[in-house]
């Protein structure tokens, strides 16, 4: 998926927020949605340090399950 970079340059630190904001805001669901899938693979895919990680192929949200006695 090809994503377009923009910068939005606010004059303030409260002018900023407001344009966050408004503009997640004006987002649905599905939009939001895929905006934190990308993010989730961009950091499974480089890591916070810019490694690859080693589990890079995985699409879905991690399910955990442990049993304890």
């Amino acid at each position: 998926m090809k994503r377009k970079i923009w910068i939005h340059k606010a004059k303030s630190f409260k002018k900023a927020e407001a344009f966050e904001r408004s503009y997640y805001s004006s987002m649905s669901v599905a939009e939001k949605l895929d905006c934190m899938q990308y993010l989730r693979e961009i950091y499974y895919n480089f890591g916070a340090f810019g490694r690859k990680a080693r589990n890079a192929s995985r699409k879905g949200l991690q399910r955990v399950i442990r049993v304890i006695q």
